[in-house]
């Protein structure tokens, strides 16, 4: 492959933030080798940034090192940089000595939201799931806006069965980005585990209006609206199953619930049959 190419493939794959680890260490090692980011500008940066992060992934330490030495020479004291060589630390590094590293740069500079989730990121693969809690609830308090946080921290409360603090950080997250379905999705289905079967169904049906909010009534359900059906499916079941269900947080049931499982299930089985041409098979377990 000639430089220019290569050069076009991982300006592509930074474009779209592909992972192609594998063939992006392959071509800028090319790269590297040829000294090309000598000539490339503004853009040498980027794509040092790109192979290093690459190379760690496929334990290519060397071209990783390579990297950071050029930029860090480039740029000493990047807060940018700080983060990659973090991430490099944390691939071979004990985590007590990358929490070291996180701390003296934490101790320098407190606003570096990057670091702060990198610390925790650690902490939770030490297995110290309260204290990541903690000091996520605190990066949080500083950091409000952060999405992301708001959804990695539902998650590790899920991982510790505690599903309503898990609701209430989904919560903020769905004051953050109230048109995203995959959150709305993820509200639903975190209800659903904490059978508060009503909220479940009411938030399945909110990612369906969101997703399909573009779409034909003749449309094939596709992404997070199937996956919403099929939660609407299983909340009418459970709800046939049982006499009575109480909601802890008090919402009213949606009415005529035996057409909304007749519409979950046509819903389900044309998104199927759409994709595997195999409907009948799976009607009788939805019915």
């Amino acid at each position: 492959m000639s430089l220019s190419s290569a050069l076009e493939t991982l300006a592509n794959y930074r474009t779209h933030n592909t992972r192609a680890s594998q063939d992006i260490v392959e071509k800028g090692r090319l790269l590297l080798k040829s000294n090309v980011a000598s000539k490339m500008g503004d853009d040498a940066w980027a794509f040092l940034e790109q192979l290093a992060l690459a190379s760690v992934d496929i334990a290519r330490y060397d071209v990783a090192d390579e990297c950071l030495r050029q930029l860090l020479a480039k740029f000493p004291e990047s807060p940018r940089v700080d983060v990659l060589s973090g991430i490099r630390m944390e691939a071979t590094e004990p985590p007590e000595v990358v929490l070291k590293f996180y701390d003296q740069l934490l101790e320098a500079d407190s606003s570096n939201a990057a670091i702060y989730k990198r610390r925790i990121s650690v902490l939770v693969r030490m297995g110290k799931t309260e204290q990541a809690v903690s000091e996520l609830c605190e990066y949080l308090d500083t950091f409000y806006s952060d999405v992301e946080g708001w959804v990695e921290l539902a998650e590790l409360y899920s991982s510790c069965n505690q599903y309503t603090s898990a609701l209430q950080a989904l919560s903020h997250a769905l004051l953050l980005a109230p048109q995203n379905p995959f959150y709305v999705l993820q509200f639903a289905e975190t209800a659903y585990t904490a059978e508060d079967i009503p909220l479940a169904i009411k938030m399945f049906m909110l990612t369906i209006d969101i997703a399909d909010r573009h779409a034909s009534e003749e449309s094939i359900p596709s992404g997070a609206s199937v996956r919403a059906w099929y939660g609407v499916k299983l909340c009418c079941r459970a709800l046939s199953e049982r006499s009575s269900l109480s909601s802890p947080s008090d919402t009213p049931l949606p009415k005529n619930l035996n057409l909304l499982d007749e519409l979950a299930t046509e819903r389900v089985l044309t998104a199927y049959s759409a994709a595997t041409g195999k409907g009948e098979r799976l009607d009788e377990s939805l019915c």
